[in-house]
């Protein structure tokens, strides 16, 4: 068993989503067949169970690189070698509004964790083939989802530079968020698979405005529903050519 998930290789799929929110990786186990809680233990929640036939894993990490690095390192060490981060932002474009899911193509690296592995110029990005799954798997669902950049950012009530805030918002910052940098990252250096998806729960204007609660949660049922579509694509590609990694 790893450190802090405290499960066997055998309770867990090479097929993993990643989200910090414990009660939304309730959520997308209840998506899962014959789903069985594996771990509960120093904020990971894990859950285990089949989509279509296909085993896929759940994953709470909690906030910040920290907790998403060493989560997913455990995590591959016990089998896993595909993330998908199923997330929350808040979003610096006007026409992204509550409840909208975007995929980010990829992170501007404002948190620290991705640094011990890679140098800060090296780009945050997904994995190709996650990133065009996901896009894929929203349009054959017929729900919309924006793509762009976003910014991770590791202190959450910090003070963000008027200057780097301009310059974020003049380029139209798809999402902000705390985690899919160190993810993509991590992935970069190891050669794992890894992409994201998230549900906005604000706008350009407002972050987390009582009013959006219910299109927010409408936008995280659509992200679950995309992101399980994907994987379940992945999957069946990796059946058909097992030997096509990396």
């Amino acid at each position: 068993m790893e450190f802090h998930i405290l499960a066997e290789p055998k309770h867990i799929s090479r097929y993993v989503f990643v989200p910090g929110d414990h009660d939304r990786a309730k959520k997308i186990a209840d998506h899962f067949d014959e789903a069985r809680l594996v771990s509960d233990s120093r904020g990971y929640m894990v859950y285990t169970g089949n989509v279509d036939g296909i085993r896929m894993t759940v994953s709470s990490t909690g906030m910040g690189g920290p907790q998403v690095a060493i989560g997913v390192e455990e995590l591959a060490h016990l089998g896993a070698d595909t993330f998908v981060r199923v997330g929350s932002c808040g979003t610096m474009r006007d026409d992204v509004n509550c409840g909208d899911v975007i995929v980010p193509t990829g992170m501007f690296r404002g948190g620290a964790t991705g640094h011990r592995y890679l140098p800060p110029p090296f780009p945050a990005v997904p994995h190709f083939q996650v990133l065009t799954a996901l896009v894929e798997a929203a349009a054959r669902l017929g729900l919309k989802v924006h793509t762009g950049v976003g910014y991770s950012g590791d202190a959450f009530y910090a003070y963000m530079p008027s200057e780097l805030e301009t310059k974020l918002r003049e380029a139209r910052t798809a999402a902000l968020e705390m985690e899919a940098d160190t993810l993509f990252i991590i992935g970069s250096f190891r050669g794992w698979r890894t992409g994201a998806i998230f549900a906005s729960d604000g706008t350009s204007k407002e972050m987390k405005p009582a009013w959006g609660e219910k299109l927010f949660r409408q936008g995280e049922e659509n992200e679950i529903r995309i992101a399980i579509e994907a994987m379940k694509s992945i999957a069946l590609a990796d059946a058909e050519t097992p030997a096509a990694q990396g």
